[in-house]
């Protein structure tokens, strides 16, 4: 059996759609996720890229994704690359494809003079908890997240300007 990391391409596309709705399922929220072929590949690999990748094959096959885009901490004066989905299906775990996955963007961050790999993890998700602890993550359990969207995001952005 072989296994690698590498930059997402294009033809990745389909399976990386397909593991993000995996993770949403996972999450209890598969109705949440209305993801589409077109939509990632246009943030991924249109004319202006907001979002990149990273995928883990096994045998060839892709079976896991990191998808992340940019940030930037005003207090270091640096971007810093903020981890959105981070997936590898079941039949894959225990291989070193997500330690792998956040190595390779560890190494980006580095690579480029970036301060630091963010993400969220849901509460309940204790697996996934104790695998960020193992590689040395801290929890930043003082900062409580917000997220404006749906009607509440068409109020207020409706009296903006």
């Amino acid at each position: 059996m072989s296994t690698m990391v590498r930059r997402a391409i294009p033809a990745d596309v389909p399976a990386m759609v397909g593991l993000v709705h995996d993770l949403a399922a996972y999450e209890k929220a598969p109705r949440e996720c209305t993801l589409t072929d077109a939509q990632l590949a246009t943030a991924l690999f249109g004319d202006a890229p907001s979002v990149f990748a990273h995928v883990a094959e096994q045998d060839g096959v892709v079976v896991g994704t990191a998808i992340w885009f940019l940030n930037f901490s005003t207090w270091d004066g640096v971007n810093g690359i903020y981890l959105e989905d981070l997936y590898v299906r079941p039949q894959a775990r225990g291989l070193g494809l997500g330690r792998d996955l956040v190595a390779a963007l560890a190494a980006e961050a580095l690579a480029k003079g970036y301060s630091r790999v963010s993400w969220s993890v849901l509460t309940w998700n204790k697996p996934a908890i104790e695998f960020y602890e193992s590689l040395g993550a801290d929890p930043q359990d003082e900062w409580i997240g917000y997220r404006l969207s749906g009607v509440a995001l068409k109020e207020l952005g409706a009296g903006a300007y």
